[in-house]
């Protein structure tokens, strides 16, 4: 019986360490490639073969769970604190800059949270929650006047496609990059600040996020 557990543990310490190899290898590649990644490819960073990774994980989906899973818990701690602010702008804020922060460090997460992943419920459901409660801290913000009374919900899809770009041409000085954007947008957000806009641009969240209306 000694012999036997002797046998099996060093194979379940492996087992794990190659787990961990493949969650970093992803992580790394989801960062800086964003999601159009192969699988294969994670297999030769995590120096596994291809049979390993998908029996740990057999789907790019359950590998993009993985992997994502602290960010988005990160994510949705941070929108539920925004929600819960008695300051509607000040929420706001909070939720814009932290989006766009994970947009311009993680191309995978901007991916995954801009993806339908129909088997990723809770990403979903994170996401979606994420969404209307934004869509909630713009009209108390307008309510109490402190966010401009013309500002519409498609602006958001103007801010997140900005921060994509940055984050696609200039990786390396994206969070620098997009820290300001947003600063500059958030003055210009501003109901003091208010002046002659065009219309609303024709796009919406829908036109990024897929399910969204």
């Amino acid at each position: 019986m000694d012999t036997g557990v002797s046998q099996i543990r060093p194979l379940r310490s492996d087992a794990e360490h190659n787990r961990e190899r493949i969650v970093a290898a992803a992580g790394e590649l989801f960062a800086s490639r964003g999601l159009d990644v192969q699988m294969a490819t994670v297999a030769r960073l995590a120096g596994v073969g291809t049979a390993t990774l998908y029996r740990r994980f057999p789907t790019k989906e359950s590998l993009v769970a993985e992997v994502f899973a602290d960010k988005f818990e990160n994510c949705t701690r941070v929108i539920e604190e925004a929600l819960a602010d008695p300051d509607p702008w000040r929420g706001l804020c909070t939720v814009l800059a932290k989006v766009a922060e994970l947009q311009a460090t993680d191309r995978g997460f901007s991916a995954a949270f801009l993806a339908a992943f129909p088997d990723l419920l809770d990403f979903g459901d994170c996401r979606d929650r994420g969404l209307h409660v934004v869509a909630d801290l713009i009209d108390r913000a307008k309510r109490s006047g402190q966010l401009r009374a013309d500002f519409a919900v498609s602006d958001l899809a103007l801010v997140m496609t900005a921060v994509n770009g940055i984050a696609a041409a200039v990786p390396a000085a994206a969070p620098a990059a997009s820290r300001r954007l947003v600063a500059y947008l958030l003055t210009s957000f501003r109901a003091e600040h208010a002046g002659p806009l065009p219309p609303p641009a024709p796009i919406d969240l829908g036109d990024l996020v897929p399910g969204w209306s």
